[in-house]
């Protein structure tokens, strides 16, 4: 096939695929199909399909995972609020230096403190998930310390990856795509364990936030995220209105 005609079915795949995700067609989380049999079905070589999806990835409307295939990516535009932040990327604003430290890992189904420290309901810890708890560091000062449970039948590859060298937060983001999102904020008084692993006294105000995803109504991760309140804020940003 002519150079030419390559890059011409190129950019229509593109433009097509494209439209598809913008217009709603293909919503967040849809699964696209096989690239040999999308590649079939617009009668084009696998490798200009490979080619298509791959830019399209780059672009961000797309993730692509082994064994799961291509999903259509989660919309970017968030209130500053609700955002899904990358930690990392905090402490990286704040000029300093990020470490995280993988305290606890267990592939189980969640008990009753899970669930009650994560908000999940009976039949969401009914599944097997991997439960994680870490404590993310700006310099060698307790930043953030994270409790997280990860459904292993949405998200099955977590049960393979090394969460002592990859922060689960950052690997999910970049991994896998999630259709709908729900947050609690909440001042708290630490206590207990927290406290000593945020080297807090107890009493000590902190941010909580507990954090929800799903992909089609099947839970994909919830977290808690618990903040030392003196060293945190949250920032949202609103248009104004004529008569408001």
């Amino acid at each position: 096939m002519a150079a030419a005609q390559t890059e011409t079915l190129h950019s229509r795949l593109l433009e097509e695929i494209t439209r598809k995700i913008v217009d709603g067609q293909w919503p967040p989380g849809h699964l696209l199909p096989k690239e040999t049999e999308m590649a079939a079905q617009y009668g084009v070589s696998r490798m200009t399909m490979n080619k298509v999806l791959t830019q399209l990835a780059q672009e961000g409307y797309v993730v692509r995972r082994k064994r799961t295939g291509t999903m259509v990516a989660q919309p970017r535009a968030q209130s500053a609020v609700l955002a899904i932040n990358n930690i990392q990327d905090e402490v990286a604003a704040l000029g300093r230096r990020y470490r995280w430290d993988l305290l606890a890992s267990d592939r189980r189904r969640p008990n009753g403190p899970d669930q009650r420290l994560l908000d999940l309901d009976p039949a969401e810890a009914e599944a097997e998930a991997l439960v994680l708890h870490g404590l993310h560091y700006s310099n060698d000062d307790p930043f953030c310390l994270e409790s997280r449970a990860i459904n292993l039948t949405t998200v099955p590859d977590a049960a393979t990856m090394d969460f002592a060298a990859e922060v689960p937060g950052s690997w999910l983001l970049q991994t896998m795509p999630w259709t709908n999102a729900r947050h609690h904020v909440r001042a708290i008084n630490v206590s207990g364990r927290d406290a000593a692993q945020l080297h807090l006294p107890v009493g000590a105000a902190c941010l909580e936030i507990l954090r929800k995803t799903q992909i089609e109504g099947a839970w994909v991760t919830s977290v808690r995220l618990l903040y030392p309140g003196e060293a945190h804020q949250l920032v949202a940003e609103f248009e104004g209105r004529m008569g408001g």
